[in-house]
């Protein structure tokens, strides 16, 4: 019976896209973001809410899944999620400025979302947030659009690369439980 029965968990959990490890991660501690606009996003803001972060650059052949990321906020924003974009230029392939970030993704893509300043996500001296997702589960972005979902509770919900889209079925799955009303 115990044997079936994890062998049912392990099956929903490979289901869902998430890793043994990213179905065991601790609450997330409390973590700052400074906005490309000036001001910081507080984490603490969003506890009780699911938390979409995605490391994007501008200059990315995967770019146009900003495009999915904007269609999230605006569908999802109200129920609660929170997509939140982190310019990096880890992979060469963010603009010079927060500046020239900020104004293509609005110019661009029409980006309303939170988005913070350019970050570093995969090398050298990482955001702690990144650090602590990759000290929880292992995971390090390996290239531009590698998402994270965090649940309501802070703990890491699942983790993917650069093919899986924003809205794919993989992550809304995963966040939809989540949302209010």
């Amino acid at each position: 019976m115990k044997r079936r029965l994890f062998l049912s968990l392990a099956t929903a959990i490979s289901a869902l896209g998430l890793s043994p490890a990213a179905s065991r991660a601790a609450e997330a501690p409390d973590f700052s973001f400074p906005s490309i606009d000036g001001g910081e996003y507080d984490t603490r803001d969003w506890r009780g809410r699911p938390v979409l972060v995605v490391n994007t650059a501008s200059l990315c052949g995967f770019a146009g899944q900003l495009t999915d990321m904007q269609a999230l906020h605006e569908e999802y924003a109200d129920k609660g999620l929170v997509v939140l974009a982190v310019p990096s230029d880890d992979f060469n392939q963010e603009l010079d400025s927060s500046k020239e970030v900020s104004e293509y993704c609005q110019m661009e893509y029409g980006i309303t979302l939170p988005m913070t300043d350019i970050l570093p996500v995969a090398k050298g001296d990482v955001h702690p947030f990144y650090a602590w997702v990759r000290d929880q589960t292992g995971f390090v972005p390996k290239w531009n659009f590698n998402k994270v979902l965090i649940g309501p509770d802070g703990a890491i919900l699942g983790s993917w690369g650069s093919f899986t889209k924003p809205g794919g079925p993989q992550i809304s799955s995963a966040f939809t439980p989540y949302l209010k009303g």
